[in-house]
């Protein structure tokens, strides 16, 4: 079987896996699990494969015209480079622990059964995308996981947030989408093609009349895809969604396509240094926006989200300094421990019965009800804060090297202010993922209180995937570096020494600081009436002193309902932490820019087509109607009154005809 043949099963297999899945759903539901699993589980054997036979040399080429679509031809092309062939085993990989996950996370599910069958859809939709040699075939893939994504953050649809989330998540990627589309066929037209070695052709001979402006419109779907400043409001409020469907939005599909979109262009955008500034300074907003808004959030699954659009705001950053080794680098290992970080989170919710990290902190021996998810999600934790040898830190500081060589003038890929911006952002973000990273360990693991509810162990299956996503957090980036160059347009990954020591050590800072202060806030927690209670050995007597004291709130003030008083984020923020928690208000402001005004002008078109134009249809139907009851109050039937007014009538004809001849 030829390497082409196999590329087109990866993404038609899990294809095939949903339509039978839904077919089957309820005729045969002992079917439903294998039909999630298998089919996504041979799509990455056949990954694997592909990647060993293209072997990160020359890239892989294949068209077919399907049928004639005029000037601009569109083909079913494929384009296969070792970037491609690595990501496709990360999308499988997550793809097939997310299935095996969710047999057992949604194992009494009424609607594992469609649940199924979507993840199944998404994930054949980003194997599209990341194969496809043609653009708009490539589209096709992106608009389906855009679709997808809406019903699967709206699977607990009962709930206002998860369908409040699935349309936001709708509205502002398709939001994104328009220009993105505009961009598309700007290029086309001026390349004569969709294809994307065409299109890396073009640029390579200087024959594109208006980089800039393609580049830019182009941007606008990548942020709103890939969830960058300021398209990215969307991605925390996904969370409303099953946590197996956070893991795969976050780690390897969905918001990795934008910038496995921009790495596989490249070359387009860095014909265009207006366009590198920008991404440059769209990748450091998102990336310490966002660090300061995860360090304020307490829902667990929300801080992990805006830790995602952090983590994309390092892979933006490589692009925009030239090095898309670099930033495929850090989207492979990030998959990798994001994964695991979200599928620990969600054993961590479900022991804990709650998704608030605030009262996580009230509860002892979570750790010992969750050992596996205990050890992974460290493991995951130290990898996301790029401590060394775990794979964040190779991979991190493969991103600030990048940065480092551009700054300082050793590289042209990109203007150098670019660079700039993007090592002085990821130094600061270093400093604050740390931080976030080791609060987000304290408050669940080292919680005080009363003793966690024992709901009993997880399913085999739920853990063993943890353990499996485990490795890769631990070891993937030490040995990508060392083993893989070659896939990586030959790029040396080799962390450099400077940002390696400046990286390493802000984030040391960053745990060390957040651990002192956690110290500092739980000690002063430990002095007030409702910290007192929160480190009661007692775990009932403990509850029932809470309970007191709610019920006496107007003694104790606002003090029942007081935040944990031992998280350590409201040290380290201050008087920001109140606007980091929502997000900077972003959301307030698009709410009095667009919804507003949009909902003002629904209500004036509602109130014209009520009061004007179903006035106007109204009179237009009542005017005859008041000429017919006056008319049928004339048929009296009395022929009396006919003869009568018959005589009036000729009456006043012939007074009107003497005075028509006299004025003659």
């Amino acid at each position: 079987m030829t390497t082409t043949t196999l590329a087109v099963l990866v993404p038609l297999l899990p294809f095939l896996g949903a339509a039978a899945g839904l077919l089957l759903g309820r005729s045969a539901p002992g079917f439903v699990r294998p039909l999630a699993v298998l089919p996504t589980l041979a799509a990455l054997v056949l990954a694997v494969l592909v990647a060993a036979r293209q072997g990160g040399g020359r890239a892989v080429d294949a068209v077919t015209e399907l049928t004639p679509t005029g000037s601009v031809p569109v083909e079913l092309a494929l384009h296969i480079d070792g970037f491609a062939a690595l990501v496709a085993i990360l999308v499988g990989t997550v793809a097939t622990c997310v299935q095996l996950y969710s047999t057992g996370y949604l194992r009494d599910d009424p609607r594992y059964p469609s649940y199924a069958a979507l993840v199944s859809l998404f994930t054949s939709a980003m194997f599209l995308v990341v194969y496809s040699g043609d653009l708009m075939v490539l589209l096709v893939g992106w608009e389906i996981m855009g679709i997808c994504s809406y019903f699967l953050v709206g699977h607990y649809w009962e709930t206002p947030e998860a369908r409040a989330a699935s349309l936001k998540a709708f509205l502002v990627t398709k939001l994104g989408d328009v220009p993105f589309l505009i961009g598309l066929l700007a290029l086309a037209t001026e390349v004569g093609s969709f294809r994307i070695t065409k299109i890396l052709g073009a640029v390579a001979s200087d024959s594109l009349d208006h980089p800039t402006l393609i580049a830019l419109l182009l941007l606008a779907g990548v942020a709103g895809k890939s969830a960058q400043f300021p398209l990215h409001t969307w991605l925390p409020d996904a969370m409303a969604g099953p946590t197996p469907v956070s893991a795969l939005i976050h780690a390897a599909t969905m918001v990795a396509a934008g910038v496995y979109f921009v790495a596989r262009l490249l070359p387009l955008f860095e014909a265009s240094g207006a366009a590198m500034v920008v991404l440059a300074v769209m990748a450091a907003v998102t990336m310490v926006g966002s660090a300061l808004a995860a360090l304020a959030q307490d829902d667990i699954k929300r801080v992990l989200a805006y830790s995602t659009i952090g983590q994309l705001g390092y892979m933006t950053g490589a692009l925009a300094t030239g090095d898309r080794g670099a930033a495929v680098f850090h989207l492979l290992t990030h998959g990798a421990f994001k994964a695991l970080l979200f599928l620990a989170a969600g054993v961590i919710i479900h022991a804990a019965g709650t998704n608030s990290l605030a009262a996580m902190s009230r509860m002892r021996g979570l750790r010992d009800r969750v050992p596996d998810a205990y050890w992974t999600m460290t493991v995951a934790l130290l990898a996301l804060a790029a401590i060394p040898p775990f794979s964040g830190f190779f991979s991190k500081e493969s991103v600030l090297g990048a940065a480092e060589h551009v700054a300082t003038g050793h590289t042209e890929h990109a203007p150098g202010a670019a660079g700039w911006t993007v090592l002085v952002a990821g130094l600061v973000t270093a400093l604050l993922t740390a931080a976030y990273a080791t609060r987000l360990w304290l408050l669940a693991f080292r919680g005080r209180g009363a003793e966690a509810p024992d709901h009993g162990r997880q399913p085999v299956v739920m853990n063993a995937v943890l353990w499996v996503l485990a490795l890769p957090s631990l070891a993937l980036g030490g040995l990508a570096f060392r083993l893989l160059p070659d896939w990586f347009d030959g790029h040396d990954l080799t962390p450099t020494l400077t940002t390696s020591v400046l990286g390493t050590g802000v984030a040391l800072v960053g745990g060390i600081v957040t651990y002192a202060a956690w110290r500092h806030t739980s000690a002063l927690a430990a002095r007030t009436p409702l910290g007192a209670v929160a480190a009661h050995p007692e775990g009932d007597a403990a509850l029932v002193e809470a309970e007191a004291i709610a019920a006496h709130r107007p003694a104790y003030g606002d003090l029942a309902s007081a935040p944990d008083p031992s998280d350590p984020g409201r040290l380290l923020l201050g008087p920001v932490h109140r606007h980091a928690a929502v997000g900077f208000h972003l959301d307030a402001v698009y709410t009095a820019l667009f919804v507003r005004p949009v909902q003002a002008g629904a209500s004036l078109v509602r109130f014209l087509d009520r009061e004007v134009v179903d006035t106007y249809v109204r009179a237009a139907g009542g005017l005859p109607r008041l000429l017919g009851a006056a008319v049928r109050r004339a048929q009296t039937g009395n022929v009396q009154t006919y003869v009568s007014a018959l005589l009036a009538g000729t009456v006043v004809l012939a007074v009107a005809a003497v005075l028509v001849a006299t004025g003659a």
